[in-house]
């Protein structure tokens, strides 16, 4: 489906303005498809974990969108092009309709991925859920130690629960896929972490480095692992990779780290607009689910069809293409590459999300990168000081 153009009725609205007026939208470059849908369902959560991904306002944030509204949501991106969707959140398990909007998108024809923490997870959910045509289910671990999974989860029986879904997930034939955030205050036991995930079958493992966006970036002190840290648990794994290989188990081992300890900044997103699209609880439509804390009116979902959203709206052009970039970016022979980096860590970091983002080592900012890794060497924050994911926290936040 093609744009209709930046001056169709729809894109006259007032939301194509940025809190800058002397803004303009840059020449339009050519727009793929938005073939990744991340409905986020809901904020509420029973959990409070610190590295959360979610606004740190969250607890302010508008009425959620209602069954009818996601409906129309996944129709339109379906029609469009989306092919897979991950419902999350929050926590999803929390929507009552779950299993209705899961059985709506395997009626549009998506790929269904549940991405949850386990909480509020029964055997006969995952049972009605197969019936509802979900095809994938990721469940997110705090630690492989139960005593420090509970107090990160801020839930005396969140480890218990999580074992007895992971079991009940594999018992019911899909694909069992585990979710580590990694940090320095359980990084030290990646191997433990593994072990763990062998017992319980699973298939694909993600280790996970925290990416220091919402909750994370405001505990990054205490969350970032040092350099040797990363090094040590790097190699640990690959000794894993090299045994399950000789082994001919097919399980799969992701480590992800994290960007700060890189000197090229990551295709985040695969460029701004490009494949992903994210619509939060509350229906804003967003490039990517960290967008949210930047200084732009992003269009809502209530007022303009995914179609407008999509082509047409300034959010979404904002940053797409090459010509918004400024030095070193625009000269640079990497950009096709990496896009200029991550735009909400170019605003987080330098309070300009235009700015090459401070992980590349030709950023005038790249400083603010290395300061960040020494911290880490001598930090000593516990994690009884940290700042947790919850709603008194959020609104104390969206107070300040």
């Amino acid at each position: 489906m093609q744009s209709t153009g930046l001056n169709s009725p729809e894109s006259a609205v007032t939301e194509t303005v940025a809190t800058d007026p002397g803004l303009r939208i840059p020449p339009k470059p050519e727009v793929g498809l938005p073939l990744w849908l991340l409905a986020e369902l809901t904020y509420r959560c029973p959990l409070q974990c610190p590295y959360c991904s979610n606004p740190l306002d969250f607890a302010k944030q508008g009425q959620e969108l209602t069954t009818e509204q996601w409906f129309k949501v996944m129709a339109e991106a379906r029609q469009m092009g989306a092919a897979q969707i991950g419902f999350s959140g929050g926590e999803p398990l929390v929507r009552q309709d779950l299993a209705e909007l899961i059985a709506e998108a395997r009626r549009l024809g998506y790929y269904t991925n549940l991405i949850t923490s386990g909480i509020g997870l029964t055997e006969q959910k995952i049972i009605d859920f197969k019936k509802a045509g979900l095809d994938h289910i990721q469940i997110s671990f705090q630690a492989s130690d139960e005593q420090v999974n509970n107090m990160l989860a801020g839930s005396k029986k969140a480890f218990a629960q999580k074992l007895e879904m992971a079991r009940a997930v594999k018992k019911h034939g899909y694909p069992m896929v585990l979710n580590f955030v990694t940090h320095r205050h359980n990084i030290d036991k990646i191997d433990r972490i593994i072990d763990l995930c062998l017992a319980l079958e699973a298939d694909f493992v993600e280790l996970a480095t925290c990416q220091f966006y919402g909750w994370a970036h405001l505990n990054r002190v205490g969350l970032l692992p040092t350099k040797d840290q990363l090094v040590r648990a790097e190699r640990i794994t690959n000794e894993y990779r090299a045994r399950l290989a000789i082994d001919d188990n097919p399980v799969k081992l992701i480590f992800v780290t994290p960007d700060y300890y890189e000197e090229r900044p990551k295709a985040c997103m695969n460029g701004w607009g490009n494949i992903f699209l994210t619509v939060t609880p509350d229906g804003t439509a967003l490039p990517c689910h960290g967008a949210r804390q930047m200084p732009i009116q992003f269009p809502n979902v209530r007022d303009h069809t995914m179609q407008h959203i999509w082509y047409d709206s300034f959010g979404f052009n904002r940053f797409r293409g090459y010509d918004w970039m400024p030095e070193p970016c625009r000269s640079c022979d990497e950009k096709e590459k990496d896009f200029g980096g991550c735009r909400c860590q170019a605003f987080m970091l330098t309070g300009d999300a235009s700015n090459a983002d401070p992980v590349c080592s030709k950023s005038e900012h790249h400083g603010l990168i290395t300061q960040a890794r020494d911290e880490a060497e001598y930090a000593s924050q516990t994690i009884e000081q940290l700042a947790f994911r919850n709603e008194r926290n959020s609104r104390i936040i969206a107070k300040s």
